[in-house]
């Protein structure tokens, strides 16, 4: 498979915390030309290794799952009222289509939302989960049972990826499974390169960061490496309504935004922007406060502590179906991790003094 094919196939999946599976399976699947054999762990992280078997451990993560919503309601008129998985946001969910995933298959639905005729919008309410309901179009609940929807069904939005003038990824779920793809690219180049490590390099593709970086936590342990680079999304704060001076100065197109912080490895990040600069892959940086809300602070405070950093994707209008980012800052993460690892040797020993 293409990587274009792959990118589209796996972002079009349905991956919601806790039910990864099948987003997993697929990006696996794509991988395996690439590493030379991997792990899966109890709860569905999936970490590809090249060079098994060396001392020292190097990580490269994103994570795979996706906000969605369970259902938590049904009514006897077979409406059905959900609950959060993950940071799933109400206000966008009135008119749009929703998979609900049952053990029968997919059942289609929809957020309805009362016509702005019957509605006083001078007070008009605002959509919260205590007023958006779904429509599958059942007369009652017991035909919304029959079809194998049942209290704690997971629901995800139903929008395919698409590109927005020739230079944007646009869809949901981008946050984060662009990130499974950038790494993937990585495996990808450095097979086609032939580049041989001196290091274990363990591609990870972790669950359940949406919740709580459980996933990360757990294949953090297992893996116990020495130095890991995460990627995550950020948001671009030069769309409207963002304030730059309480959430930075990033923006689509401009490059990986690097970030500073406490969980953050001062010299993994400084030999990350040495690549950049001498490699000239533009870059941008952020700031984060007690900690970075990624997988990072899961790695870094793992175990005895792992020296790591964080390579983020500039991303428009985050937890919505029309994540966006642009593909130049796709490829430039791509580029940056690839020739970070290429250069790096095994036992780099990254501690501040010894």
């Amino acid at each position: 498979m293409d990587k274009q094919a792959f990118l589209a196939n796996y972002l079009n999946n349905a991956s919601p915390t806790g039910f990864e599976t099948a987003g997993q399976k697929i990006w696996l699947e794509y991988v395996k030309p690439y590493i030379d054999e991997y792990i899966v762990d109890t709860y569905g992280s999936v970490a590809g290794i090249i060079n098994p078997g060396a001392p020292y451990k190097v990580v490269i993560e994103a994570h795979a799952d996706e906000i969605s919503w369970f259902v938590n309601y049904i009514t006897d008129d077979g409406y059905i009222y959900v609950r959060r998985n993950g940071g799933s946001d109400a206000l966008i969910a009135p008119s749009m289509r929703v998979n609900i995933h049952t053990r029968k298959g997919i059942v289609k639905g929809i957020f309805g939302w009362p016509a702005i005729h019957v509605r006083n919008v001078e007070k008009d309410e605002v959509p919260t989960l205590k007023n958006i309901f779904i429509d599958c179009g059942c007369k009652n609940k017991e035909e919304v049972l029959n079809k194998g929807v049942h209290v704690g069904s997971v629901v995800t939005f139903d929008n395919d990826f698409t590109t927005l003038n020739d230079r944007f990824y646009v869809g949901r779920a981008l946050d984060n499974r662009i990130g499974g793809y950038m790494i993937a690219q990585v495996a990808r180049l450095l097979k086609e390169n032939n580049n041989q490590l001196d290091y274990s390099l363990y591609i990870v593709n972790a669950v359940q960061e949406e919740i709580g970086l459980r996933g990360a936590e757990m294949i953090a342990r297992r893996i116990n490496p020495d130095v890991a680079i995460i990627t995550d999304v950020c948001h671009d704060t030069h769309s409207p309504m963002y304030k730059k001076v309480e959430q930075g100065d990033q923006a689509c197109g401009k490059g990986p935004v690097l970030t500073y912080g406490p969980a953050v490895q001062n010299n993994v990040l400084n030999m990350l922007i040495d690549v950049a600069e001498q490699k000239e892959i533009p870059f941008q940086r952020a700031s984060a406060s007690r900690s970075t809300g990624t997988d990072t602070d899961a790695f870094a405070y793992s175990n005895a502590g792992v020296a790591s950093a964080l390579v983020s994707l500039p991303l428009k209008y985050m937890h919505t179906t029309v994540e966006t980012v642009h593909q130049d800052d796709v490829e430039n993460v791509i580029r940056l991790i690839y020739e970070f690892l290429v250069q790096l040797k095994g036992g780099h020993d990254f501690r501040y003094f010894t």
